[in-house]
């Protein structure tokens, strides 16, 4: 469990980073839905920072594990949805299912690990 926590933080420390230092990069590989804004992209960062954070906390202090897994199985599902509305809107085309996809797939690994760490609690 914790290589997977450890693996999944550092993935939204690096998520969090290039939403802030490299918008351009983030909009145009990642993430080319719409206009860039790098106000909002900025915005959404600090979520990714903040959850990498804890995430990597929650390595070292177990009880933070069950309550931080649940909160990020929630905002994937439904960073999942929004992305499942809009999948389409991609440019290009191709990048909007493969978003969804990873994300679902995130959300997956996600679930598995909170109830491994709930029968672990137990």
């Amino acid at each position: 469990m914790r290589a997977l926590l450890i693996v999944f933080g550092g993935a939204q420390l690096v998520l969090g980073a290039l939403l802030w230092l490299a918008p351009r990069f983030f909009h145009d590989e990642i993430g080319p839905y719409g206009t860039r804004n790098d106000h909002y992209m900025g915005d959404l960062a600090t979520w990714y920072l903040t959850l990498g954070v804890v995430v990597l906390v929650a390595v070292r202090h177990a009880r933070w594990r069950l309550p931080v897994l649940a909160l990020a199985l929630i905002q994937y599902a439904l960073h999942t949805v929004n992305h499942l509305i809009d999948v389409g809107d991609a440019d290009p085309t191709w990048l909007g299912p493969v978003n969804a996809v990873s994300l679902a797939l995130t959300v997956v690994v996600l679930a598995l690990m909170l109830q491994s760490e709930r029968r672990a609690a137990a």
